[in-house]
């Protein structure tokens, strides 16, 4: 496919689970992409943010928000003694 530069680009880029690592499935309604804001030290938000993608399989179970919680915790955004 071509943009109006033509540029050649792809009309679907798969995404992939940020817990799981299987790729997303275009057909995953239940999948969801979420941004989670950098803050300073005083406490204002800085602009940039992580992105993580959760499966439907994932959420489906239960364990949506634990994971996102241990990915929190592994990218430095929650201490790492939040879970004692």
């Amino acid at each position: 496919m071509q943009n109006e530069a033509g540029d050649y680009v792809d009309m679907y880029t798969p995404r992939k689970c940020s817990v799981t690592n299987r790729v997303i499935a275009a057909k995953d309604h239940a999948s969801v992409q979420l941004n989670i804001g950098e803050i300073d030290d005083t406490g204002r938000f800085t602009g940039n943010f992580k992105t993580y993608a959760l499966c439907g399989n994932l959420r489906q179970q239960g364990e949506g928000d634990d994971s996102l919680t241990k990915l929190c915790i592994r990218d430095d955004i929650i201490n790492k003694n939040y879970d004692s």
